[in-house]
């Protein structure tokens, strides 16, 4: 009963709001499968009596990647229910196609290995990027060769083996933009890769500026309420294929009772976002206006992200908290806080943290869907436990209201 949802190519004509989008893409068969909840479809393979009809669709995939015709074969090869969500997935960032993995890094890795697999293994990358996502680069795990530069330098570290660009915007954890386009244009024929993890869909869609890859962290604002692990590349049909070959090769799927939360968060995603980037940029102009605060970061695009340095010890604002979970990760309707130099970026060589703005007095927060006062009772009191000293303060920029 579980029809395979129609490709995102084959998107409906009429276009739809993003919140309409959020809820029914990936869904759209369902009354006339006479359902309304998205089935789960846990097989691990599907019976057939056609060996010969098998074998020639085995041989299309192995050809070009793309889902097979008919039923499902093997749950490595394909699943209903995540294709229900890649569907959902592509709809919203306006590709042709999205293909999920069991986590951000596990995409990541997909997307390395292709191009690599093509001989090209040479990156340009803009500092900063999630800390593994640097170490990944940096360590040259896949057989990679990383050059970091600014944005102005990409074209000419660009190189003839140079198979990506990859830019973090806004950027973790210092929440660091740049401009899209720009970057696009400066690639010339190297795909540009975004990680649009703390943006989502509803506050930029990097294809639109030029962008041809873009990677979430599905684990974060996608699913929403920090209870699944899953990373998804949206992109065109022909680089997807090639994403299906290396996860069907590697094992890095996704389990269907994950995708299934996952079509579920996304339901929500715009009311969430909107919700909590509104008291994101609250607290940023109260941080902002605070003398225990030495600098606050907060993107123009706006979103629930918020980083801020400290004059006094960082790790007392973490011993501090009560109602805010001082924990790694990001995007839950609960607000998290967290060290970066200690976690999320400890991995990454300290000069270079350094270099890319990542302080050892920053704190990245992630605001949730609790009420703004509540939170700020909780942030002014875990700032006041040991208050350092006042002194002259920056700001990245004057925070304002998100618009969105």
């Amino acid at each position: 009963m579980d029809a395979l949802p129609l490709d995102a190519s084959h998107a409906l004509p009429t276009p739809r709001a993003l919140a309409t989008e959020a809820v029914h893409a990936g869904r759209d068969d369902l009354a006339a499968l006479g359902l309304h909840a998205v089935p789960i479809d846990l097989s691990t393979t599907y019976p057939s009596h056609d060996a010969r009809a098998e074998a020639e669709r085995i041989d299309a995939f192995a050809a070009t990647g793309a889902r097979p015709d008919g039923p499902p074969v093997y749950s490595r090869l394909d699943n209903p229910t995540t294709a229900r969500f890649e569907t959902a997935l592509a709809r919203l960032e306006g590709t042709q196609s999205a293909v999920a993995f069991a986590s951000g890094m596990a995409a990541l890795t997909a997307v390395l290995l292709v191009r690599a697999s093509m001989g090209l293994r040479h990156v340009v990358a803009v500092r900063p990027l999630y800390g593994c996502s640097d170490h990944l680069l940096s360590a040259g795990l896949l057989g990679t060769e990383v050059t970091w530069t600014d944005v102005a330098g990409i074209a000419d570290a660009i190189r003839p083996d140079t198979g990506l660009v990859m830019v973090e915007t806004p950027a973790n954890p210092t929440l660091a933009e740049v401009d899209i386009r720009a970057v696009a244009h400066a690639c010339g024929s190297v795909p540009l890769l975004v990680d649009s993890t703390f943006a989502t869909p509803v506050l930029q869609r990097p294809v639109e500026h030029g962008a041809r890859i873009v990677l979430h962290s599905a684990t974060k604002y996608l699913g929403g309420h920090g209870d699944v692990l899953a990373g998804v590349v949206a992109c065109d049909e022909e680089f997807a294929g090639r994403l299906r070959q290396v996860r069907f090769a590697t094992g890095g799927v996704l389990h269907p009772l994950a995708s299934y939360l996952l079509l579920r968060g996304l339901s929500t995603l715009p009311v969430r976002m909107r919700a909590a980037s509104t008291s994101a940029a609250e607290l940023a102009c109260r941080l902002d206006a605070d003398p225990r605060i030495a600098r606050v970061h907060y993107p123009e695009i706006g979103g629930a992200m918020v980083a801020f340095e400290v004059f006094g010890d960082p790790h007392d604002v973490i011993a501090g908290v009560r109602l805010i979970t001082p924990a790694v990760s990001l995007g839950s309707v609960d607000t998290l806080i967290q060290h970066p130099a200690s976690i999320s970026h400890r991995i990454v060589d300290r000069d270079d943290r350094r270099s890319a703005g990542v302080s050892d007095r920053l704190l990245r927060m992630s605001v949730g869907l609790e009420d703004v006062e509540d939170l700020w009772r909780d942030l002014t009191e875990a700032l006041s436990a040991r208050p350092g000293r006042p002194a002259e303060r920056a700001s990245s920029h004057q925070p304002r209201p998100a618009a969105r």
